[in-house]
């Protein structure tokens, strides 16, 4: 079982909360943001922490990238942080030459940020899933290979578990679990691992102690991650960006009662 936090790097509270989860509870691994406010403060805290398996949280959408708009002005705002419209940015992605050449370089570089802070690359996965994308999903894999990457997430939400659980499967979470069959097929053929299962979709933000404890009963066979996105408080930046999460709570289902 791997539970992971998402988001690390992105505020000094969520960066707290990992050391937190991980030192005191059953975290296991975090995604790495490198272009994110506190992506400096993360690395200095994993580096004591040398049983937190650590990979790249590529931000590709919602996010700032490390290339800057300048070097990305087909895909990024003048702020340099890539937009909220994740529909709008798939197309471009899709579509564009100039967008895809700038895409492969903020990836190159984003994963030679990683390197450069010499932690071992455990993993590699994107905020909001944005390698559900073929195209961010190619240019993953194959920069990422380059990197020494072995494993990647591919999210992966059995709708039956869902049901399970309480809850009723939509046409779109039926949808998002067929589609993650072509992300697990592209990993695969790359030689790439990825567990059996990832859950944290339908509960994104609100992966508290009662709907773990739910999750848990119902878990398939096989390997299986659940994501959380923990923090120590709600800070500004999460007020603005993740109104509706749960942070606080999420880090408390990852400690003993």
């Amino acid at each position: 079982m791997v539970y992971a936090a998402d988001d690390f790097g992105l505020t000094e509270s969520v960066n707290e909360a990992v050391e937190i989860a991980h030192r005191d509870g059953c975290l296991t691994q975090a995604s790495l943001m490198v272009a994110a406010p506190a992506a400096t403060d993360a690395v200095a805290r994993a580096r004591r922490l040398p049983n937190l398996a650590v990979g790249l949280h590529l931000v590709l959408v919602d996010g700032d990238s490390l290339l800057g708009h300048a070097a990305l002005p087909h895909i990024t705002g003048a702020d340099g942080r890539f937009g909220t419209d994740q529909l709008g940015l798939g197309l471009r992605y899709f579509a564009s030459p100039a967008a895809r050449r700038q895409l492969a370089r903020e990836i190159r570089a984003q994963f030679e940020a990683f390197r450069a802070t010499g932690l071992a690359l455990h993993h590699a996965d994107s905020h909001k899933h944005m390698h559900l994308h073929p195209t961010v999903a190619r240019l993953m894999i194959t920069i990422g290979r380059e990197f020494g990457l072995t494993r990647m997430r591919v999210p992966a939400e059995p709708p039956a578990v869902l049901a399970a659980c309480g809850e009723t499967p939509t046409v779109a979470d039926r949808a998002l679990y067929a589609w993650s069959g072509v992300l697990r097929h592209q990993a695969r053929r790359a030689g790439l691992v990825s567990p059996d299962h990832v859950f944290g979709i339908k509960w994104s933000g609100r992966m508290t102690r009662d709907k773990l404890e739910i999750l848990r009963a119902h878990l398939p066979n096989g390997s299986n991650e659940i994501y959380f996105h923990p923090a120590t408080r709600r800070d500004a930046a999460l007020e603005r960006l993740m109104p509706d999460y749960r942070h606080t709570e999420e880090l408390q289902a990852l400690l003993p009662l």
